[in-house]
């Protein structure tokens, strides 16, 4: 028997030799698949709640609209939940289809692309979450130093609304990390059966 009991098949589709490897891989999927729901549906709320809020203030006669193209950050957040959440909803048509069919792993070349995906992904989410993180505690706290107001004590409705957005994007930007861990485990275990297969197995 080779590495974890499982062994691979000219078309590098595993075949299982026993029933407590075939346990843990339909877990593995269900974790997969929830996380996937779970980021597509986090990331949607954090697009929205931050696409969709303004405050409109009169200031001095002048009426001032606060948007979050304002902020280059939350633009950037924005794109990065809207590609997030496209991502993870292919990803989890792709994980119905694989479980109605009965496959449980795949061909190398696609645990790749999964795991290429999901690094991206998560680099790109977490990159997006932290320059918004930064901009906040501007607009929060203000910078005395460069005479940088408090903008949140002008539009506090504003601010209140992009903290829940950026609060669910790092909620699916930490689910994304997490998902990253195992479309790797997917990915390196096939690497681990060759070698299972080229040391004799056992």
């Amino acid at each position: 028997m080779s590495y974890l009991g499982v062994g691979v098949s000219p078309g590098n589709v595993p075949v299982y030799h026993g029933s407590n490897v075939k346990v843990i891989d339909r877990r593995v999927k269900v974790a997969e698949l929830v996380l996937r729901c779970v980021i597509c549906v986090l990331a949607i709320l954090a697009a929205v709640l931050i696409g969709t809020d303004t405050q409109v203030r009169e200031i001095f006669t002048i009426r001032k609209k606060a948007k979050f193209t304002d902020m280059k950050a939350l633009v950037f957040l924005v794109i990065a939940n809207g590609l997030a959440a496209a991502y993870s909803l292919v990803q989890v048509l792709r994980c119905v289809l694989s479980m109605i069919r009965g496959t449980v792993l795949f061909s190398k070349p696609l645990a790749w692309a999964i795991f290429s995906g999901d690094q991206v992904m998560a680099y790109l989410s977490l990159s997006a979450v932290a320059a918004s993180a930064q901009s906040a505690v501007f607009a929060k706290l203000g910078q005395p130093e460069l005479q940088w107001m408090k903008t949140c004590t002008l539009y506090e409705k504003f601010c209140n609304q992009v903290g829940e957005g950026v609060a669910s994007a790092v909620l699916a930007s930490l689910s994304m990390v997490v998902l990253s861990a195992i479309s790797a485990f997917s990915l390196f275990r096939l690497y681990g059966d060759s070698k299972g297969k080229s040391s004799g197995g056992w």
